[in-house]
């Protein structure tokens, strides 16, 4: 409703990280999330040595973010790590008390699993959790950079993390929108890195 309003009203939109099913935006500025996932894939091959089962936690497998992460990381797998098994991808909203019972219940059903990725820092909060309550030595790879999350990277409970760049996004948005105002044209998307 809000964007029709500013389209009848002549008003540009910019749209910013996630993006909107709507042609209406003249650009969106946001992290190639196919790209960022298809690094954390090859980050966890590397760091179970080549060979294994893998699980993913993602937040959701109905946003635009939550497709692009998972299919990035499973695309990823698929081409470049033949000796990979993804052998479950589960779904804990983002919340990490849910997604800590959810990695409790992979590390009991997949003795041998080795990495799991979390699609963003609720998930990977919650395979932290569920890491540390099951004693268990799986190697995380986990997306975004919040406080807990960069903690952990610390604590050595998760290897690593793929972060966004939000200033950038903030920069490339107010840009966009400036140009717009000025009748510029704009590129249909703006990478503003990761």
């Amino acid at each position: 409703m809000f964007l029709k309003t500013a389209q009848k009203d002549g008003i540009p939109v910019i749209a910013f990280d996630s993006g909107v099913a709507s042609d209406i935006p003249l650009t969106t500025a946001s992290t190639d999330n196919l790209a960022s996932a298809a690094l954390a894939a090859d980050k966890l091959a590397e760091l179970i040595g080549g060979s294994g089962q893998v699980a993913i936690v993602s937040f959701d497998q109905t946003s635009q973010t939550g497709i692009e992460r998972r299919d990035g990381f499973v695309n990823q797998i698929e081409a470049a790590h033949d000796d990979v098994e993804i052998v479950a991808i589960e779904y804990g909203g983002g919340d990490h008390l849910k997604s800590a019972e959810i990695t409790k219940t992979l590390l009991q059903a997949y003795p041998d699993l080795k990495g799991i990725f979390g699609t963003n820092e609720g998930s990977a909060i919650g395979v932290a959790i569920g890491k540390k309550e099951s004693s268990s030595d799986v190697v995380v790879v986990g997306y975004d950079s919040g406080k807990a999350q960069t903690d952990a990277v610390r604590d050595g409970t998760i290897a690593g993390a793929i972060t966004q760049n939000p200033v950038g996004i903030g920069y490339e948005v107010v840009k966009a929108g400036i140009a717009a105002s000025k009748g510029e044209k704009l590129e249909p998307h703006i990478d503003t890195g990761f």
